[in-house]
């Protein structure tokens, strides 16, 4: 996992009369600073996403279209379409986080391209990021939300766009009824998770680290969500594929992390009697699922069955989403 290296600004000197902000604070702030230049590629890399959204929807060769052509607007939809490449871009810097995260808490590699204090740190940026594109995801597809609601008032449609977007189960049409519960999922999950380091020292090492281990879930959600909800990746052709395929490093990484872990109390000996057998059994387990993960990763890409859709000779020409009435 993470070491407990401290930020820079821990050494900064404090003005007489002043008191000096809790270390963990200034973990948080000096991250926040060094998260600016990342956040700024986030922001680039989505500009460029939503463009080639917008000039796809434009030019008719939107997946998004095809599942539903009502949206063949790209000047009226753009929120949605900004959502979506919000969305892609949290993936894309989850993935970078889990990877970091992988690589950092097994055995250390032979060569590292930087030191593993900057890896740290840009695991830990990366991290501040992908929650705040998670949530610029969620935002703008409740933003959307309230355009769309034009039946009703201002005060009703901040509502349902709220509750639609944040209220676990409350989303009641199609495909979202499980795909954004499992989004929601992921998000809620993400800010404590993340910000657990910056408080380590209070809740305990130890604590922290067991924790810490539930980010691959935060990710195996994120993941679900697309492949169930993302309109790009709804058929079954070579995009859901390839979003597959991104997952067999992590899956291979996490198999290496579960099969030579760092710690010796997480090394996997012979069965011990009593007490110990419950945890042998259950890290034996863990083992076995990931391998089982890695191989029907493997099975989905090389024989094509991703679990994505047909695409229909006569598409849908109906809203996902009924408009509320007074």
């Amino acid at each position: 996992m993470l070491s407990d290296a401290r930020s820079d600004e821990e050494g900064a000197a404090v003005p007489p009369g002043r008191r000096r902000p809790p270390g963990d604070r200034l973990a948080l702030r000096g991250d926040l600073r060094s998260a600016l230049p990342d956040a700024t590629a986030a922001v680039v890399v989505t500009a460029l996403v939503f463009v080639f959204l917008y000039a796809r929807m434009e030019s008719g060769a939107s997946d998004t279209v095809a599942v539903m052509p009502f949206m063949d607007d790209p000047g009226t939809y753009w929120m949605y379409l900004l959502s979506q490449a919000f969305g892609w871009s949290a993936l894309l810097w989850a993935w970078g986080t889990v990877m970091l995260g992988l690589l950092l808490s097994g055995p250390r590699p032979a060569r590292l391209p930087v030191s593993r204090q900057v890896l740290e740190r840009w695991h830990r940026t990366t991290s501040l990021t992908t929650t705040a594109l998670m949530f610029a995801h969620a935002l703008m597809f409740a933003a959307e939300l309230v355009r769309y609601e034009t039946k009703v008032a201002w005060a009703e449609r901040l509502w349902v766009a709220f509750a639609d977007t944040f209220v676990p189960g409350w989303y009641d049409s199609g495909t979202g009824q499980i795909a954004i519960p499992l989004g929601q999922g992921a998000l809620y999950l993400a800010i404590p998770l993340g910000l657990l380091f910056y408080v380590r020292h209070r809740i305990g090492a130890n604590a922290w680290r067991r924790l810490h281990r539930f980010v691959i879930v935060v990710y195996v959600l994120s993941v679900w969500h697309t492949l169930l909800y993302g309109t790009n990746v709804w058929y079954g052709e070579w995009p859901r594929t390839v979003l597959w395929l991104l997952q067999l490093p992590v899956a291979v990484l996490l198999l290496l992390r579960l099969l030579r872990p760092a710690r010796r109390a997480e090394r996997l000996g012979p069965p011990g009697g009593g007490a110990a057998r419950p945890g042998w059994w259950v890290r034996a387990a863990g083992r076995v699922a990931v391998g089982a993960v890695v191989v029907g990763l493997l099975i989905v890409v090389v024989s094509g069955r991703d679990g994505g859709r047909d695409r229909p000779t006569h598409p849908p020409a109906t809203a996902p989403h009924s408009q509320e009435t007074d």
